[in-house]
């Protein structure tokens, strides 16, 4: 399964740059996902290296394992949430690391399997749960919150201008029936859209799934925990990159580098976001929205 899955890291010649991956370094992958940084940064690092390779989605892991198996060896793969980052490298006795990277996106492995609920064009069930032991799960919030919390959170999450529409669009469908299939609930949202809307070149859905699946993995909190915690796991001149593909993100990851900068703890590497140029965003759309900001820690 895992090579039928086309995984284009996104600004990964950037990454390369500011992570700066050298023989023998230990680096954690702290979202592995499709492997996708993680087999440039086992090429530089070489065998006497260390990548920890870290993702809560046990199929992402899998198909990690499989795409870095002419590196056995030089990787360690752990299932767990990267907030738990410190907990997880105190667990398996590394000490401090020489580098981490916050990859936010979600990965091509998920995006493009039906039946994990994250995807538009491919219909599965309302799911988007990156870890599938958790309870919640993006059906739930669809078919039981009231109107008011379903527009607020289209709107805080996925900064959709027609955030009262769409929630008031779903609760007049699921007074019908409840919304089971990821199709479903896309065209319901297409339909409550103004014309205009609807021939734009992303889908009309697109901000409200990405709301949904932030919530159900409680993305924002999960990421604020994790850098916080990042300057107690570094090595001294250690470095630490984030890309994001949301403002929300981008606002964490920035305030939480100026708090660290301002107590001399991290220099800051990017004053404004590295993002991805033309010919990247030709090649991989999906780079269009990616934004890459790193520190060192002094």
């Amino acid at each position: 399964m895992g090579e039928n899955f086309l995984h284009k890291p996104v600004l990964l010649r950037e990454v390369m740059q500011f992570l700066d991956p050298a023989a023998g370094d230990v680096i954690v992958d702290a979202t592995i996902g499709g492997a996708g940084h993680a087999r440039e940064i086992l090429r530089r690092i070489g065998p006497s290296g260390l990548l920890i390779g870290i993702d809560r989605d046990k199929e992402a892991l899998k198909i990690a394992d499989e795409r870095l198996k002419s590196s056995e060896g030089s990787f360690r793969l752990m299932n767990g949430n990267f907030k738990d980052l410190k907990n997880i490298l105190q667990d398996s006795e590394t000490g401090e690391v020489d580098g981490i990277l916050f990859d936010m996106g979600i990965s091509s492995i998920q995006m493009e399997s039906a039946e994990r609920g994250f995807s538009i064009k491919n219909s599965g069930p309302l799911d988007m749960r990156m870890d599938k032991t958790q309870q919640l799960t993006a059906a739930t919030l669809v078919n039981n919150l009231g109107e008011f919390e379903l527009s607020r959170l289209i709107k805080h999450f996925g900064e959709e201008r027609f955030h009262k529409r769409i929630a008031a669009s779903i609760l007049m469908a699921r007074k019908e029936k409840r919304i089971e299939t990821t199709a479903e609930l896309a065209q319901i949202i297409s339909r409550s859209m103004p014309f205009g809307r609807r021939r734009e070149r992303i889908h009309p859905a697109t901000r409200t799934f990405q709301a949904l699946r932030i919530k159900v993995n409680e993305e924002i909190s999960v990421m604020e925990e994790a850098l916080k915690d990042t300057p107690s796991v570094l090595k001294k001149g250690g470095r630490v990159c984030v890309i994001s593909f949301h403002s929300l993100e981008d606002r964490i990851a920035k305030t939480t580098f100026r708090e660290f900068s301002a107590q001399d703890v991290f220099q800051i590497l990017t004053k404004k976001p590295v993002m991805a140029g033309e010919d990247e965003v030709m090649e991989n759309p999906r780079a269009r929205s990616a934004k890459l900001r790193a520190a060192l820690k002094l």
